[in-house]
């Protein structure tokens, strides 16, 4: 797979599985990855990984997350929630007038499959609030597990996009595509609450059936 509109993607927190999921699927579509940590020494170690799965040469760099950021065309952020808003201040410099893409859902142990939402309304309205209204934010791939992402295999479930720019919208879709997922336009950044509330729900019904990688699928739709 080939992507028609090489990028260069910042992975923020790239050190995390989910992170290095992302940075597995989008190298292989032919993007540049850059894996970004609070450390270099992390983020090397992460790179070494994604490049071991992949087992060819292939354009993914260590940075710390600053750099990272400033060096991106597409920034994405994927670190636990308790992290979120240290993170965002460290960079908000760093991402004006880019597209940015937040996987943060907002899980607080030890209730995690209890929906639980800051006061802005979603960590998506968060990450707004605090960057400003020169980034495009964007809320994606909360709904998918790691599992399925490292796995290189089809993954039978949907990703929805949530934003208020819709050229970030379609953009963020076609990457979803670039990913071997297929990607929905969800609407606007409000509707992010949904998007990552059904995280937590998921997350619960792995408990229930005792699996590791539920997800949704939109039906009624020409796939």
């Amino acid at each position: 797979m080939n992507s028609k509109n090489p990028r260069t993607i910042a992975i923020l927190g790239g050190t995390g599985k989910e992170g290095k999921g992302l940075a597995y699927r989008w190298a292989l579509a032919g993007h540049k990855i850059i894996i970004g940590s609070r450390t270099i020494e992390k983020a090397s170690l992460a790179v070494e990984e994604v490049l071991g799965l992949i087992g060819k040469p292939t354009p993914v760099q260590a940075m710390e997350n600053p750099q990272a950021a400033r060096e991106a065309d597409i920034v994405v952020l994927t670190v636990p929630f308790s992290a979120h808003i240290d993170v965002l201040k460290s960079i908000k410099n760093e991402v004006q007038g880019k597209i940015f893409v937040d996987v943060t859902v907002p899980l607080v142990p030890p209730k995690v499959s209890k929906v639980q939402m800051p006061p802005e309304g979603s960590a998506a309205q968060q990450a707004q609030s605090i960057l400003g209204e020169n980034v495009r934010v964007v809320a994606a791939f909360q709904n998918i597990s790691y599992e399925n992402l490292l796995s290189g295999e089809p993954v039978d479930c949907d990703v929805l996009v949530a934003g208020s720019d819709k050229e970030a919208r379609e953009e963020i879709v076609a990457l979803v595509c670039d990913t071997g997922l297929f990607g929905l336009d969800a609407g606007p950044i409000e509707n992010s609450v949904v998007l990552e509330g059904l995280t937590s729900i998921l997350i619960g019904i792995n408990k229930q059936f005792g699996v590791h990688a539920a997800g949704i699928r939109i039906t009624g739709i020409p796939h």
